[in-house]
């Protein structure tokens, strides 16, 4: 049995074999300054379980999505001792899900039913593309849902009568739009919130990290809460306004005897609600006619200036 108080080495295809990696690949992160050189003895090149760490360490960033120039800098800072486990702490907290939604499986029979029962493979292949469905690589008639909710709403959206297609169409407008409002919330809290740790080195230390990764998790839901707030009051104030233009007259309360009922364009009614509010525009246009027939009437009795030079003063 190997004496645990002795380091153990490595050959570079013994490493290779241990980290489920190859030969090849640790020596491009070699030439990349992501790892170590080996020990030199005699001819031959020894590895130790430092590189083992480091090499883990390497595919699990790029198992989140990192470049190898993002790995690098992480690893300089651990190197120059800055401290990595409170940055992969802060990595692992942003990485993390963003929902306490569950992701579930469905099977193509199923999909099919909860869509009206008639198979449609190109729907199924743009949901795919979309991400609300993923294929299982071992059950090709099984999908894993991301989002089951999602899922819902597209399939009371169809069962309404909305196509398929619209309803793709749809989701790809939101996305821009949201990953816009998600981009803008990610400025204002780095600009106020976390430029305090990004811009000051003394502050990237593993304690300063965990300190940034707790305020992730408190941050994390006012993201979601804010859109909910704002979607609803934006929903409330023009579904109210969209009923409103759909139905015209319907809606309208009948005019009193004696009136009469005069189109005007939607931007001048929108004009006037701004100004004096929606419950005074008719008011407001009324008055607004009555002091213009006013003003002409009393145009009409002063004399133009032609007129007055053809005035001549009785004798």
């Amino acid at each position: 049995m190997p004496d645990p108080a002795i380091p153990r080495t490595y050959r570079i295809e013994d490493l290779a074999h241990r980290t489920g990696t190859t030969v090849r690949t640790i020596r491009a992160y070699q030439d990349r300054g992501l790892l170590p050189r080996p020990e030199r003895r005699g001819r031959a090149n020894l590895y130790s379980d430092a590189h083992v760490t480091r090499l883990h360490q390497i595919a699990h960033l790029l198992d989140r999505g990192y470049s190898l120039a993002s790995i690098k800098e992480l690893l300089d800072a651990w190197d120059t001792g800055r401290g990595l486990g409170g940055v992969l702490g802060l990595v692992t907290e942003v990485d993390g899900p963003w929902t306490d939604e569950q992701p579930a499986r469905i099977t193509r029979a199923e999909l099919d039913d909860r869509f009206g029962g008639a198979p449609d493979d190109d729907a199924v292949a743009e949901a795919v593309d979309l991400g609300v469905l993923e294929p299982v690589d071992d059950d090709p008639d099984t999908f894993l849902v991301p989002s089951p909710q999602e899922l819902s709403v597209a399939a009371e959206l169809h069962a309404a009568g909305v196509p398929l297609s619209a309803i793709s169409a749809h989701l790809r407008e939101l996305r821009t739009q949201v990953e816009h409002i998600a981009a803008r919330f990610l400025e204002f809290t780095t600009e106020y919130v976390f430029a305090r740790y990004l811009d000051d080195p003394a502050r990237r230390t593993d304690a300063h990290a965990a300190e940034a990764a707790t305020l992730v998790r408190r941050l994390r839901p006012l993201a979601q809460q804010t859109v909910d707030a704002e979607l609803a009051r934006a929903m409330r104030g023009l579904a109210t306004r969209h009923l409103r233009n759909h139905l015209g007259a319907g809606m309208a309360p009948a005019a009193p005897s004696g009136t009469r009922s005069v189109a005007l364009p939607a931007d001048t009614i929108g004009a006037v609600e701004r100004l004096v509010g929606r419950e005074r525009t008719a008011e407001f246009i009324a008055l607004a006619a009555e002091r213009e027939l006013a003003a002409r009437s009393l145009d009409g009795l002063i004399p133009s200036p032609a007129d007055s030079n053809n005035v001549r003063e009785t004798p």
